[in-house]
């Protein structure tokens, strides 16, 4: 990384380390970091509230896979399918590239649905309440791992911290100096973890059920998702539907938004007792 007096020259190589054909990329160290830390957060969380730890290593496995599975179907039918429709045997090709975060929330969810309805017989808000907080950090790594890939990149601009991609993702956009929107994104998600981690053992946020996860939607997928979306390049998708009014991350960012207000405004039965509050709503999302 070079400073060049009104903008900074990015160069970082997307690799680590190559050993014969095995690479090992700063994107997939960073997003198994921040799943780990994830993992280490949430045990913590239930060693304080007395909840069976065994079920921590099936949380982690149907977390991965279904941000996993729900990125890249997201990225497949919300941003590519006019290219997929027509190459479908590549639809599984992960290693490729093509992930959309929108399309991971949604596979997480669905994931925690099927874990709370099979295993803990208890309503998903309740897992969801917990898992959002080190969500949010991961985000910020994740963010941190599409910089190292100079990817998701800004648009031009002439501030003295703006970005010369010269790796960018398509290539065409080495052209100028750029927001590094990756940053902007990846230090959002990093105080929004804060407050989230802040909220939870320092409030009773937890013991109103979906309240924690009202918050991570308004946060994360609404407000900063939504704003930082104007520093972004177009990364195509079904805007031009809409007269490219807005983009189609902040298109899939309106629902999330709304259902995160639901869940902060609604009224809570069974406060104080989150046990109690899942009672009875274990097949409920």
């Amino acid at each position: 990384m070079e400073t060049l007096l009104a903008y900074i020259t990015w160069d970082a190589s997307p690799e680590i380390v190559k050993i014969g054909p095995l690479t090992l990329r700063w994107y997939g160290l960073l997003f198994a970091l921040g799943f780990l830390l994830g993992l280490y957060i949430v045990r913590a969380m239930f060693r304080a509230e007395k909840e069976p730890e065994e079920w921590l290593d099936q949380i982690f496995i149907y977390m991965v896979v279904g941000a996993v599975v729900g990125a890249r179907l997201g990225h497949v039918f919300f941003y590519d399918w006019e290219y997929y429709s027509q190459h479908l045997s590549e639809i599984p090709a992960v290693w490729k590239g093509g992930l959309a975060s929108h399309g991971g929330a949604i596979g997480i969810i669905i994931a925690l649905w099927i874990f709370s309805a099979r295993t803990a017989k208890r309503s998903v808000l309740w897992i969801l309440d917990r898992v959002v907080v080190p969500t949010a950090l991961a985000g910020c790594f994740i963010r941190l791992g599409n910089l190292m890939n100079s990817e998701i990149v800004g648009t031009p601009s002439d501030a003295p911290w703006a970005f010369l991609f010269v790796r960018a993702y398509p290539p065409e956009l080495a052209d100028a100096p750029r927001h590094p929107v990756q940053l902007y994104e990846s230090i959002s998600y990093l105080l929004t973890f804060f407050l989230l981690y802040w909220a939870y053992w320092k409030t009773a946020a937890k013991e109103k059920l979906g309240r924690m996860f009202g918050l991570f939607l308004v946060l994360v997928l609404g407000v900063i998702r939504f704003g930082l979306e104007y520093f972004k390049t177009s990364q195509g998708g079904f805007e031009t539907e809409f007269g490219d009014a807005l983009s189609t991350g902040q298109l899939l960012s309106i629902p999330f938004f709304l259902v995160g207000l639901y869940f902060i405004f609604r009224p809570v039965k069974g406060k104080g007792n989150p046990k109690t509050a899942g009672a009875g709503k274990g097949r409920k999302a």
